[in-house]
């Protein structure tokens, strides 16, 4: 281990020679300063970052790679996107993608450790592969970072060089909830029942969903990421005590990063914990609540793709999907607006053109009410979501298209 600048980490990285597979801290926690050195000092590499924001550099010399596309890499023309359920990430790591460097965004030296703080993730699985191939260890200490408990806990000896660069990090504030988002985390809310486990996905649509969910009680959370939702659920007294937040990555304001700093009611652990389904569906009454683009009259969800051009990924929701509906009592919801602003288009359809996500969920909620799903013919199914989840404009024309596809018969609306 060796305290040194940013800039001659860069330099160490740079004498590995050739185009070096560079994975670094995503989400909301990119290590800002040991990035642009990256850039500045590394002519060529590949630089690997789920759900990348705004911070990534983009030019020649530079190939983009993630499993989870963020603003950051959307829209550039050098993005290798490849397609995998987060869970999955690890072993793509272990069989294809191995790091030959890894650079953390960390916490400050706490008894001679640091923490990975609000991005566990699949960092823990990078970490163990690149120093089993003989590769880079690299920690951006900064003391903004708080210290989370859990699996991302490392003493500064395991890594090879230390750079001190305190940065804010990005303070999202609280999300704002419009009145369709409103109704629709209603709806949600009235199907938790007292004592579930929740899964929450990113999205204005499912943080909508926690204000309702406050009404209930014994509340415990297990999910992929956790955002300043969760302070509402324990300031309204909704949350088991006796329960630790469990959860892989955190984002959201400097009250939420406050609360998660060295607080063992928190515990962030790596993905192949958060994201198993079988450690999800061992949780009794889980209720996976996730976001889409697009639902179809078969059930199946596009939450990844526009058109032809990738827009985010598989991420955590099919894990989690899977894992809810083979908890007891478990629910598997997709919340949505049943119409697209932006697209001016319908967000049920009759038929999605773009790969699945996910499919046959227990139900789909819209601002127009619940569609339910699981356990249905697939003609219920497709009457349920015209019924219940469509866009009023649009249930004539999906009944009919339902009809020329032979899924329901006519009449039967």
């Amino acid at each position: 281990m060796k305290w040194v600048s940013a800039a001659q980490a860069a330099t160490a990285v740079q004498a590995l020679g050739g185009q070096p597979r560079i994975v670094v801290s995503g989400n909301h926690a990119t290590p800002v300063a040991m990035v642009t050195a990256l850039d500045t000092g590394v002519p060529e590499f590949r630089l690997w970052a789920l759900n990348a924001q705004s911070q990534m550099p983009d030019r020649d010399g530079i190939t983009l790679e993630t499993c989870f596309v963020g603003r950051g890499m959307r829209r550039s023309s050098r993005l290798r996107y490849i397609p995998a359920r987060l869970s999955l990430v690890p072993v793509l790591f272990r069989e294809r993608l191995r790091p030959d460097v890894v650079v953390v965004h960390a916490s400050r030296v706490v008894d001679g450790k640091v923490s990975l703080g609000a991005e566990v993730n699949v960092l823990p699985a990078a970490i163990e592969q690149c120093r089993a191939a003989g590769g880079l260890l690299i920690a951006q200490v900064n003391r903004h970072m708080p210290y989370t408990l859990g699996d991302g806990e490392y003493p500064v000896d395991d890594f090879d060089y230390l750079v001190e660069a305190d940065e804010p990090l990005v303070d999202l504030g609280p999300p704002v909830i419009d009145e369709v988002s409103a109704s629709i985390g209603e709806r949600v809310a009235q199907r938790i029942p007292d004592g579930a486990t929740l899964q929450l996905g990113i999205g204005a649509v499912p943080d909508a969903a926690l204000p309702g969910a406050a009404k209930h009680r014994e509340l415990k959370i297990w999910s992929e990421m956790v955002s300043d939702g969760v302070l509402t659920l324990l300031a309204e007294g909704a949350l088991d005590t006796d329960a630790p937040v469990v959860a892989s990555f955190v984002f959201g304001s400097q009250r939420l990063y406050d609360w998660v700093d060295r607080n063992p009611a928190v515990r962030l652990l790596r993905t192949e914990t958060t994201n198993d389904p079988a450690h999800i569906s061992a949780r009794p009454q889980m209720v996976s609540v996730n976001a889409a683009l697009q639902v179809d009259l078969f059930g199946q969800a596009n939450a990844s793709r526009i058109g032809s051009r990738i827009y985010s990924g598989f991420g955590g929701q099919t894990d989690f999907v899977v894992g809810a509906l083979h908890s007891p009592g478990g629910q598997a919801l997709i919340a949505m607006r049943s119409w697209h602003p932006k697209a001016d288009a319908s967000t049920i359809v009759p038929l999605v053109d773009e790969p699945v996500t996910s499919f046959q969920h227990s139900a789909v909620v819209t601002e127009h009410g619940v569609a339910s799903i699981a356990g249905y013919s697939q003609e219920e199914q497709a009457l349920n979501l015209i019924d219940h989840a469509a866009h009023p404009d649009v249930r004539d024309e999906l009944y009919e298209e339902a009809v020329a596809m032979s899924l329901v018969r006519p009449g039967s609306a």
